[in-house]
This record gives structure tokens, sequence and C-alpha cells, in this order.
């Protein structure tokens, strides 16, 4: 069964000097504000759609990985994804960087490098970010 998920954001001003809040509705989980500033400067206790995408690749990744690990019979232990998106005004997002830690009883270097370059690849964020270049860096602790 197909799921559909919801946010929407509230934006007040032009694009340099205004604000907004994004509101994850589906979760209610809470308000975040985002600007121009925290978009292209600094973040100073505000999101951006980057940062969200970050969010939302680093989570879809672990889980992928996760998965395709258990189905190959190595469930991991732990698994800790960071996903830096890159962002050039003018340009827009210029790359998007995933760094992979996992504790995998049983599974060699070499076992762990392919699971998640399959995750990069197949993950459903991955793809709908296939416009993107994608790297990654995979280690095992």
């Amino acid at each position: 069964m197909a799921t559909t998920r919801n946010a929407h954001t509230n934006w007040e001003g032009n694009l340099l000097e205004g604000k907004g809040v994004v509101t994850l509705d589906s979760s209610g989980i809470g308000e975040y504000p985002v600007s121009w500033p925290s978009r292209a400067e600094q973040a100073n206790g505000k999101t951006s759609p980057e940062e969200l995408i970050a969010a939302a690749h680093s989570s879809c990744f672990s889980m992928a990985l996760s998965h395709g690990l258990a189905g190959a019979g190595h469930t991991p232990t732990r698994i800790n994804t960071a996903a830096a998106v890159t962002f050039q005004p003018g340009e827009g997002i210029t790359g998007i960087h995933l760094t992979v830690e996992g504790e995998v009883p049983g599974l060699d270097e070499a076992g762990f490098q392919k699971a998640a370059e399959d995750a990069k690849a197949n993950c459903p964020v991955s793809q709908a970010l296939s416009g993107t270049t994608i790297t990654l860096t995979a280690s095992l602790v």
C-alpha cells in the first residue's frame, strides 16, 4: 500500500529578507524556522531544504543498508549514516556525500562496501535525487 507524507511551509517576505516555518504535518513532530541566510550562510538555529534532504537521505540509506545486509544474512548491530548536502547559491545542490559506519558481525570490509554501494544506488531517496552526484564513504567499526 502506498503512503503519502506531508509537510508545508508558510513564508513571509522576499527571498533574501523573508522567513518561513516548515511544519511536518504527517508526524506532527515539529515546526522548524527557515530563511535564506540559514540556507546560504550559517544555520543560526534555523533549518534549510538541504538539511531536510540530508535527514531524509541519511535515514533512507540506513534503512536500505540494514535491509540489504539482513537479507544477505548479516543483520547489523548498528549503522550510523551522515549525509552532507552541498548547496551553492546560483547553482543549487551540487552534491551529496554519505558517510556510513557499520557494526556488522561476521561481515568483512569488502562485503560491507558492496552492500553500502547497493544501498546508495537503490534507496528511494537516492533514486529520487539521481540528478545529483552522490558519493559514499563506508567503513566497518
